[in-house]
């Protein structure tokens, strides 16, 4: 689906609220993707016959640990209120995390496609929006996380996430909460 990206807002004052926002939702979107990991982890990572998985969940939630600490610095660095539903992303992505991994590898790469493919669009579209803001070093810095996201989706892809039991509902109903968390987030 194609996505223009939001027009800026007129004024200093407006453009930095918006890159608050951004701020505000990206940070509390990769602390939900840590959790999903910790999730996924918690049941395959001290299953023998299951270390391929847990190596790869390990190597994504790295890269997620990454985004978020670079996230937790820009909230320092340029004064953002983080969300305050933080216990909320914390319990649903972990919850996300063994549910998916209780119904198998293949539904646990489907969640990561699905959160990937969402993720994906939101900093294609946030991208642009900040370089039309003249923010080019945010905009490079979103554009390397937007590009590990996606190796992680060619990864759960190439691992067999359209394989997953039940793929398509399973797909669209974590697309559907990833983008109910962005919108929620943007104001609360």
């Amino acid at each position: 689906m194609n996505r223009a990206a939001r027009p800026p807002l007129p004024g200093r004052k407006a453009d930095e609220i918006r890159i608050s926002e951004m701020i505000r939702i990206d940070h509390a979107g990769e602390y939900g993707a840590v959790a999903i990991y910790e999730g996924q982890l918690a049941v395959f990572g001290k299953i023998p016959s299951k270390v391929r998985i847990a190596n790869q969940l390990r190597h994504m939630a790295e890269d997620e640990q990454a985004h978020l600490d670079a996230f937790d610095d820009l909230i320092r660095t340029r004064r953002v209120r983080p969300t305050a539903l933080m216990p909320l992303w914390n319990v649903a992505g972990r919850a996300l995390g063994v549910a998916t991994a209780l119904m198998g590898e293949k539904a646990a790469h489907a969640c990561t496609e699905a959160v990937e493919t969402v993720i994906e669009g939101h900093y294609t579209d946030q991208i642009a929006e900040l370089e039309i803001s003249g923010e080019t070093e945010l905009a490079s810095a979103f554009t390397i996380f937007r590009d590990e996201e996606v190796a992680h989706k060619i990864l759960a892809v190439d691992e067999g996430a359209k394989e997953a039991f039940g793929y398509p509902f399973l797909s669209k109903l974590i697309e559907a909460g990833c983008r109910t968390a962005i919108g929620i987030t943007a104001k609360i």
